[in-house]
Formats: structure tokens, sequence, C-alpha cells
């Protein structure tokens, strides 16, 4: 079944109340209570319900003090783009939203992987088919192989439609003249062009836009068959030049084509399960103003007692003035967010606003964590400890794994909660060359994903997935890998507007090294 289709109620208000005036107040909309429409004390009681909780859950975070702070000039053209926002429709549904939780109840259980990549800095102009369906197909291949590796389903979830925001560790950045001016910090803000620095509240809404256009894109793209694997896919090895490792890498793809076959011949792949894909969309929650002005109250969809255990859905038919069971705050901008190393704080705005969305959702583990701190956070934005509500991703560089992680691990698992652990083996692995150009080297993006297969193997518990900045073309950006690419090679496609990213070569060649140990993992096993 093709996951990206309208879900038939997504809203818990009658309509009545959707079309009451709204005024706007420090960016944001509220109802006047002498507009209330007569429709029964129940509806009323609805209504209230609503206000109160949308306030509370949108405009919280607003008492917080907060990092990478954005400072608009124009608060009057903010709180139009903000207005135009909350009345613009939801980009993914509440029912989608369950859907990704139940499967990533089963990562945690150690049933699933996780799959997740894509642009560090995604940019406006990427919303055109060519890139979309080279991310596509990339994420495609790399969720196949690894589901030949760990033999169990994979998750996929994309950095893509809203990775528009990045933070940056200065507001301001030098010019090869000396001059200073505005850092770049994403499309959603701001240009990358010198003369396009100033923060624009219209690129907000201009966000959202690209956002659903890509998503469109990518939808009718499944549902067209762009994931069937019927058809022949480009496997593209050519580009390994060690003869063992070639080799080695073949007999994968062999395997998984004779597995296709197979299927086909004893007629196993006629339900339509290899036509089509679940891909979920995900970007870091950085800019709490869009985030909350994406943030709706919508009725808990069915499927949402599948993902909680199997539990009976509860009718209640009562005139109870109390709904909170029957509804929540839903992120509507994508199916999963993340919060950034430099905003986790657990008495600030990012994880006040975080704690109250029912999204799945990610926060970044990094050197700087401490356990104290990291099981704070966890009993502040999952304090029922639902399974697989909370992804930690470790992202802390080859050097530091072995010392970190372990005691990480520990402390959670005595804490109580049970999550997704995630692997971000590229921001820990960030240098510069000797001319300045930042990069990453893929013997270390693999040695620390390697390193935290077999920390968490050795102690009993489960590395549930990869989070990896990656592009489906053939860029220069990080060194190593089969490409043999070194510093001096950088300037020949050198095209990210921030951080490093894998290319199409070094991202697949990593999911067939990652199937490998997991392959092996599983021998040592058996015997």
């Amino acid at each position: 079944m093709l996951l990206f289709f309208p879900e038939a109620h997504q809203t818990s208000l009658p309509v009545a109340y959707t079309n009451s005036r709204q005024s706007s107040i420090s960016g944001r909309s509220f109802y006047t209570q002498w507009q209330l429409p007569t429709t029964g004390r129940r509806h009323v009681s609805r209504y209230l319900f609503y206000l109160s909780c949308v306030t509370k859950t949108s405009t919280a975070w607003r008492s917080k003090p907060i990092k990478q702070e954005v400072v608009y000039d124009d608060q009057l053209a903010v709180n139009k783009a903000v207005t135009k926002l909350t009345n613009l429709p939801p980009l993914v549904t509440a029912h989608e939203i369950w859907k990704l939780r139940a499967s990533l109840r089963d990562v945690a259980l150690g049933k699933s992987f996780l799959l997740q990549g894509g642009d560090c800095a995604e940019l406006f102009s990427y919303c055109n088919a060519g890139s979309i369906d080279s991310k596509t197909k990339l994420l495609l291949q790399m969720s196949l192989v690894l589901i030949y590796g760990a033999n169990k389903p994979v998750v996929r979830i994309a950095r893509m439609a809203g990775q528009y925001a990045k933070p940056r560790s200065s507001p301001m950045e030098s010019q090869p003249d000396g001059t200073k001016i505005p850092s770049f910090r994403g499309d959603i803000l701001n240009g990358f062009p010198a003369e396009e620095r100033a923060i624009d509240p219209g690129r907000l809404v201009e966000a959202y836009f690209h956002s659903a256009a890509t998503l469109n894109y990518l939808r009718a793209q499944l549902a067209s068959g762009v994931a069937d694997l019927h058809n022949p896919l480009d496997w593209n090895l050519g580009h390994v030049a060690d003869p063992d490792l070639a080799e080695r890498y073949h007999k994968i793809v062999d395997s998984i084509a004779e597995s296709l076959r197979f299927m086909r011949t004893i007629g196993a792949d006629t339900a339509g399960q290899l036509q089509t894909v679940d891909l979920y969309t995900s970007h870091e929650g950085l800019l709490l103003e869009y985030e909350s002005a994406m943030t709706r109250q919508l009725q808990h969809p069915r499927n949402k007692f599948t993902a909680c255990a199997g539990a009976a859905p509860v009718v209640n038919n009562s005139d109870s003035e109390d709904d909170e069971d029957e509804s929540g705050h839903y992120n509507t901008s994508a199916h999963f967010l993340w919060v950034g190393d430099r905003t986790r704080q657990p008495d600030h705005a990012h994880i006040e606003y975080f704690r109250g969305i029912v999204n799945p959702i990610g926060i970044k583990v990094g050197p700087t964590t401490s356990v104290t701190d990291l099981c704070e956070l966890l009993d502040v934005v999952n304090p029922d400890k639902e399974i697989g509500k909370v992804t930690l991703i470790t992202r802390y560089g080859q050097d530091k794994v072995s010392d970190l992680l372990p005691t990480h691990i520990k402390a959670v698992r005595e804490s109580g909660h049970i999550v997704v652990w995630q692997c971000d083996p590229m921001h820990g692995n960030t240098r510069s060359t000797a001319t300045g150009i930042k990069t990453r080297s893929f013997s270390a993006v693999f040695n620390e994903l390697e390193a935290s297969l077999r920390i968490h193997r050795a102690l009993g518990s489960i590395l549930g997935g990869v989070h990896l900045e990656l592009t489906g073309d053939a860029v220069t950006e990080c060194t190593g890998g089969s490409v043999g690419l070194e510093d001096e090679d950088l300037g020949s496609r050198y095209e990210t507007f921030c951080d490093p990213r894998l290319n199409e070569k070094q991202a697949l060649e990593l999911a067939f090294l990652i199937a490998g140990f997991q392959r092996k993992g599983r021998s040592s096993v058996a015997v």
C-alpha cells in the first residue's frame, strides 16, 4: 500500500470554527470568544479545549530562552507569513505520522532497521525532478542492500521536503576582502549570494510551497512505480577499482536479483508489495516560528491504537468537556523532526516545543551530552516512555565513540526508556584540508559506524539505524571510498552550501559495507 494518500478526517474542529475571523498577535492566530458558533455544549467545549491546547503548545516555547534565535526586522511581515501558514493545508497527515511511529517502534525492538538520509542543507532549487529522483533512487537502492544485510524490513526517512534551515556557529561570516555579512542560515531564512543575506520573512511561505511541490512529485513518482522492484536496477558498480571489493559487491547484487526472480517465478510478488514503498520526510525542527505555525490540533486516527502495542480504540460518545485523549498536536510540516546538538537544552525553547507534539522525534547526542542531561531530556519529551517515540542520533566522531557511547547506552537502559539508537557518523568526523575546504573522510565515517555496531552488539543493545548526509549526484565533497577521492580532487564538483555529503557511489558503498557487517554478525550468532 502506498503511504502518501490523504486521510479522510484530519481535523477535530467543526467547519464553523475554522471559518471564524482570525486576528494576529505576536505571529499567532486566535479566535475571539464572541464569534463562538451555537453548535451545542459539546462542540463549544471542544472549541475551548482546542484554543487552550493550541495556545499552550504553539506559544509556550516563547517564554523560554532560545538558541539559534532569528531576529526579524519586519515583525508585521512575520505575522503575515505566520498567519498564511496557519491557514494552509497540512503537508502530512496524522495517519502517516502514526504509521511511522509504528514502524519506529519495530526499529526500537530490533525488528526493523532505519535508513535516514539526504542533503545537509536543502535548497529551494533542489525542488526539481532530477534532484528528487536521484535521491529517491539512491535511498531505495541502499535500503534494498540493507534488507539483504540485516534480513529485516527497512524504514526509509528522507531529509527532504523541508530541510531548509541550518544552525550556524556564528551569525556573521567573513568575506575574502575582510568584510562581514550575515551567515547563510538556509533558504527558509536567507539566500546564499551575498546580496540575499538579509533575513526575509517571505521565505517562510516559500518553504511551505517548495515542500509541498517536492512531496507532490515524490508521491506521484512512488504511485507511478519508481520503486517497483520488477524494473531493472542500475547498480552502477563500475567505479569500484578494488577487484576483491567489486566481486563481493556483485555477489550481493546477484543474490538480490536472484531472490526477486524466485519470488516472481512462484507468484509471491503479485500482491503489490514490491511495486511501491513507504518513504517519509524529515527535517531539523530549528525554526520554531515555522514549526509552530505548521502545528495542528488533529483528531487521533484509528491507526494510533495499532501503533500503541495493539490497544483497542476507545470510543467516547459522552459530553465530557475533556477531549484530550481524542486529539493531539501534530507538526504537519514533516513526519519526523529532530532537535540538534546546539538546541537540545532541557530547559530551553526547542525542547519545550518538541515535548508537546505527537510526531516521532530525534535528539542529537554528542560529546557534550552529559548522562544527566540525556536522561532528563528523555523524561521531558517522553514522560510515558512510549517505545520508539524518541530516536537518539549519536554523533561522537571516530576517536570518541568507544569512550562515550557505552556510557550513554547504559544510562538510557537504566532510565527505562526504549529508544531508537541511530548513528550519525558524519558530523563528528568533519575536518578541513590544508587549503581550508571542509570535508569528511569515508574511512572515518565507516569507522564510527562500525564501532557503533560493535559496541551495541557487545552490550546487548540494538543499533537501529543510520543517519547520513548524502546526495544522488556525483559530487566530490568527501574523500576516500573505492572512488579514491583525495583532498586535491574536492574542487572538481564541490557543490554543498553547508556540510560535505557522500556522493551516490560512496553512499551505496557504505550500505554494502554495513550489509556485510550485519551478515557476518548474523552468521556468527547462528554458529
